[in-house]
């Protein structure tokens, strides 16, 4: 497509309504996802004290990270349905991944370190 049939481009307003309206009930259903998920993970308690307290940790800081990153995927998308042009949805999507490579990154980085300090916990001998 030419750069002149893109400046012409326009989302119809009831295709922008209809996508925010998806985008809400995505939002919805993965919120109740998520909260059905923290009380299965709240009803997984009874292991041992360090490996549980370890696994716990690691598994809340998934959950916040996956909170985190949909809530981003979808304000993301948000944007996406305003987006006036082209150019702004190519610009949009340019800061979206740097900024998500970015935090995936940080969050590796920290799971990684929890996981580690579990593990460590775990194998600490126990005090009597």
């Amino acid at each position: 497509m030419s750069k002149q049939a893109f400046e012409h481009f326009e989302v119809p307003a009831e295709m922008r309504v209809f996508a925010e309206k998806s985008v809400e009930q995505a939002r919805k259903a993965f919120d109740e996802f998520v909260t059905a998920a923290n009380r299965a993970v709240g009803n997984l308690e009874g292991c041992a004290a360090a490996a549980q307290a370890g696994a716990k940790d690691v598994t809340q800081k998934a959950m916040n990270f996956a909170e985190q990153n949909a809530a981003s995927s979808f304000d993301f998308a948000q944007k996406l349905m305003r987006a006036k042009d082209i150019e702004e949805v190519m610009k949009l999507h340019s800061d979206y991944v740097k900024k998500q490579i970015h935090t995936l990154a940080e969050q590796a980085k920290e799971l990684g370190q929890s996981a580690a300090r579990g593990a460590m916990d775990t194998a600490k001998p126990k005090k009597r």
